[in-house]
């Protein structure tokens, strides 16, 4: 052993201690150890900072420009719909319906792609269904890895694994040939995550504040949140009533915030509107009440929201505090007395007047200066009251600027990226011309691009890539496997096996899994062929386990959805290690009943 080799062993042993026991932020950490190389001479300068400008760096920030551009065309508002549609509010079928697709897009898809483009759409789904974003996006990143076990093109170990076996003088594997193996392992893991779940994943909501406020509100004064759809059947008594002469609010603690009749759909209708059989309600409050007003009054009560589903997405609608304004025109006045609903078409829920709440039916309460009125409605209004001089808006209004029109132009800048990934173009000049025309496009603004790039995961990935260089370079990463090979030898095939699967997945944890694979498998086709096995099988086996990074942020996937998800390591630790044993376990037993 060289003292280089020594020195970069000695680099890897603080980082994996560092890592797991989070005493730095993981970026912090990354950087530190870029410069430790540098200063200990085990990378040349440029070495050392060739990550900031690695195929693999440049890849992930435009991948998160491509994914803001998707994001904000409104694309990915037509993906959630019949995700959500067949897969409901359940946790375990959202998780399996996406994990699914995710998977099997990853086949032919470069996996860090694939979990862009549905990172937007979990982040919604999250939203509408409150579920910890935590809890969707790691299943999701994770099939998107193990869907690139589906295929011999699905992921770049794979991809290279060919070359490798021809240049040994070994047949090269189809298309297809790991498909049955890439399939076992999608499955389970879906399946352990969908078992599982609860138990490993955290309950987190990510680093995304936008929906923050609006939850401090709906905690603070425990606002209604559950959205029901009723319609009005012909033999209703409600026919020819009104919102008041129905006892809604005061009744049923039941508010109405929307009413469609035909295609026409009217927003926080006012106490003279009358109802009419055909008719489709929306009413907020406890579930138990929108089955007692169905009944009583008898109306059908749906199961789902469709009709007004868009009053469900927290960038279309959502709750606002308006105070008073000290000099309003409206003081003295009330809400019945200033046509509050038809005037701003916002649902008013909860009066605070002089430390008093007051919910229910206070529409004849005048108003004072400094009181409070929570209201529920779109950004829209919301955003027009914000300028009304008659009140201040106390919560900021949480609106995005989606422009659907642009929802086409992106979708084709994201395809056309992937297509062009996909002819033989280098991924990073792919990525990137597609993020560039989403800017000259207009899809988004330059601005908005940078803004986009989550830096922490820049310098997680650039900082570990000079790391792989070292052990590479110097010689480290061969002189462990020679001596792990040695140790092998004569061996039961099985420990063979897993020895290999295991230091595959070592090495891909901090090294690129292309480089982990190039080194391999030359040795292992040489252990096997003294060992009496399979050759093809074996080197398969590295191929596959390149792919088996769950346990630390370091592929470019986790390290993608750490800033969104709110991961630490020790979450990756958890639900990633049992993920590994189980890869580990699949993988090997396949490899040893077919391919020995």
């Amino acid at each position: 052993m060289t003292p280089e080799i020594a020195l970069v062993l000695a680099v890897l042993a603080v980082t994996v201690f560092l890592f797991v026991t989070e005493a730095l932020r993981v970026d912090v950490i990354a950087i530190l150890i870029m410069l430790a190389l540098g200063w200990l001479q085990l990378v040349t300068p440029q070495q050392a900072f060739s990550g900031l400008a690695s195929n693999a760096v440049v890849s992930i920030i435009a991948v998160m420009i491509l994914g803001y551009g998707v994001d904000r065309s409104g694309l990915m508002n037509r993906v959630i719909k019949p995700i959500m549609r067949f897969a409901g509010r359940s946790e375990p079928r959202l998780i399996g319906t996406v994990s699914g697709v995710v998977g099997g897009i990853s086949a032919f898809m470069q996996n860090v792609g694939a979990a862009a483009l549905f990172l937007p759409a979990m982040l919604r789904i999250a939203k509408r269904t409150h579920i910890p974003v935590s809890r969707l996006l790691m299943p999701m990143g994770f099939a998107a890895i193990l869907g690139g076990t589906l295929s011999m093109v699905g992921s770049s170990p794979l991809i290279i694994l060919n070359d490798l076996m021809q240049a040994g003088g070994q047949e090269k594997f189809g298309l297809f040939s790991v498909t049955p193996l890439g399939l076992v392992l999608l499955g389970a893991g879906i399946v352990y995550f969908m078992l599982a779940g609860k138990y490993v994943l955290p309950a987190k909501t990510g680093e995304d504040t936008s929906g923050k406020q609006q939850r401090e509100l709906i905690e603070s004064w425990q606002l209604p949140t559950h959205i029901h759809e009723l319609r009005v059947s012909p033999d209703s008594a409600l026919i020819g009533k009104t919102r008041e002469e129905a006892g809604m609010e005061t009744g049923y603690t039941l508010h109405l915030i929307a009413l469609a009749d035909g295609d026409e759909i009217l927003y926080a209708p006012w106490r003279h509107a009358h109802f009419a059989a055909g008719q489709v309600l929306a009413l907020i409050g406890e579930r138990h009440e929108a089955e007692r007003f169905s009944t009583e009054w008898a109306l059908d009560l749906s199961e789902t929201v469709e009709r007004f589903e868009a009053l469900q997405n927290p960038t279309a609608a959502g709750y606002a505090e308006l105070i008073l304004a000290p000099r309003s025109s409206l003081a003295g006045k009330s809400i019945r007395d200033i046509s509050f609903r038809r005037s701003y078409r916002v649902e008013p829920l909860l009066l605070l007047s002089e430390g008093q709440a007051e919910r229910g039916d206070f529409s004849d309460r005048p108003l004072r200066p400094g009181d409070a009125i929570v209201v529920h409605g779109r950004w829209s209004e919301l955003k027009a009251l914000a300028h009304d001089r008659d009140f201040v808006v106390a919560t900021p209004v949480e609106a995005e600027d989606i422009d659907e029109s642009k929802a086409w132009v992106a979708g084709l800048c994201f395809a056309g990226a992937i297509g062009l990934a996909l002819s033989g173009a280098t991924l990073s000049i792919a990525l990137m011309s597609g993020a560039l025309a989403m800017i000259l496009l207009r899809v988004i603004s330059i601005d908005d691009a940078y803004r986009s790039v989550d830096w922490r995961t820049v310098f997680l990935l650039a900082g570990l890539i000079p790391l792989g260089v070292a052990m590479e370079s110097t010689g480290a990463a061969s002189y462990v496997a020679h001596q792990m090979m040695l140790v092998l030898t004569g061996g039961h095939t099985l420990l063979i096996l897993l020895a290999i699967a295991t230091l595959t997945t070592l090495f891909s944890l901090f090294m690129s899994n292309v480089a982990a694979t190039v080194l391999l498998v030359p040795l292992v086709i040489e252990l096997s062929e003294l060992a009496g096995i399979d050759p093809r099988g074996a080197a398969l086996l590295v191929g596959v386990s390149a792919s088996n990074s769950f346990i630390l942020p370091t592929h470019q996937v986790n390290a993608l959805l750490m800033g969104p998800g709110g991961y630490r390591n020790a979450d990756y630790m958890r639900a990633g290690g049992g993920m590994t044993l189980l890869f580990l376990g699949i993988a090997v037993g396949y490899i040893y009943l077919f391919h020995v």
